[in-house]
């Protein structure tokens, strides 16, 4: 029994110590997180052998003794033994390496993959805002063509033109029945960048496929008179007004970041949002490629 107390005060001194000297190294900021792992593996296929080795010896060698308890189950009794100190001790130094392992070593509130991915994600967006502070028109195309063609083409097509319907046609700013559509059912789906919406029948009869012709068109030709209820908003170029209507002329950077936020709702279906994919320059990147496709 006594070598089996000083067994088990040595192997927790030594958990603890070892424990210790491989996280040493988080008050200097390095990663000692792989050493922590493969000390906590050695200590449990040590603790492990010591208690196999020496209960399999117990039971070879030693003689059951002390008072049965009263209670049985299919004839089979069990001693009133008190729990081995060795194993006692054991078992508290574990539960104290854990308090300390949680709380010091490796505290649950002071890091997470998820924080430290966030962190990279905030570092590389910073670098590459920096890099990127005053691109050229060139460049800006360039790189939305890149970011286009991973984010936008699996359902716009590598041309950009829907893919026969599937989505919408973005080598034009709109299409005629995506305009008969909203002013047959109204619009709030940029609700952070336009909160007010658009309302339904702010035109109807003939007047619907008159404005709708004029602005998918591009406002080639003369205005008709009923596009004066969506210059309200819209503006008569149609180049909309900030936190009112978007623009509907062209693609420009509050439209495309308003869409990538919010997702769009159209006769089509529904584009899901984007929010948090692109940083801003992406965002005008992409802007400044949509722009140049209609050119």
């Amino acid at each position: 029994m006594k070598s089996m107390v000083v067994g088990g005060i040595i192997l927790i001194i030594a958990l603890l110590a070892g424990t210790y000297l491989a996280a040493g190294d988080a008050f200097i900021g390095d990663d000692y997180i792989n050493s922590l792992t493969m000390l906590g593996a050695v200590a449990i296929i040590t603790i492990s052998v010591f208690v196999v080795l020496k209960y399999v010896n117990q039971m070879k060698n030693d003689t059951a003794s002390g008072d049965l308890a009263e209670e049985k189950w299919d004839g089979i009794g069990e001693y009133k033994n008190p729990i081995p100190t060795g194993w006692a001790l054991a078992f508290i130094g574990s539960i104290l390496w854990m308090f300390w392992y949680f709380t010091i070593g490796y505290p649950i509130n002071g890091f997470s993959q998820i924080g430290q991915w966030n962190e990279e994600t905030l570092e590389y967006n910073a670098k590459f805002e920096k890099k990127w502070e005053n691109p050229s028109t060139e460049t800006l195309e360039a790189m939305g063509q890149s970011t286009f063609l991973v984010q936008c083409s699996p359902c716009h097509g590598v041309t950009a033109e829907g893919i026969e319907g599937k989505a919408q046609d973005l080598t034009k700013r709109i299409a005629k029945e995506q305009v008969v559509h909203i002013i047959n059912n109204g619009s709030n789906s940029l609700k952070t960048a336009y909160p007010g919406g658009m309302p339904a029948g702010m035109a109807f009869g003939d007047d619907v496929d008159v404005v709708a012709e004029y602005v998918a068109g591009g406002f080639q030709g003369e205005q008709p008179a009923a596009y004066a209820a969506c210059a309200g908003c819209h503006g008569a170029d149609g180049k909309g007004m900030p936190y009112v209507a978007p623009n509907i002329r062209e693609y420009d950077d509050a439209i495309v970041s308003a869409v990538l936020k919010d997702g769009k709702k159209g006769n089509i279906g529904m584009m899901p949002s984007f929010d948090g994919r692109l940083n801003e320059t992406q965002q005008k990147a992409l802007a400044a490629y949509l722009r140049s496709l209609g050119e």
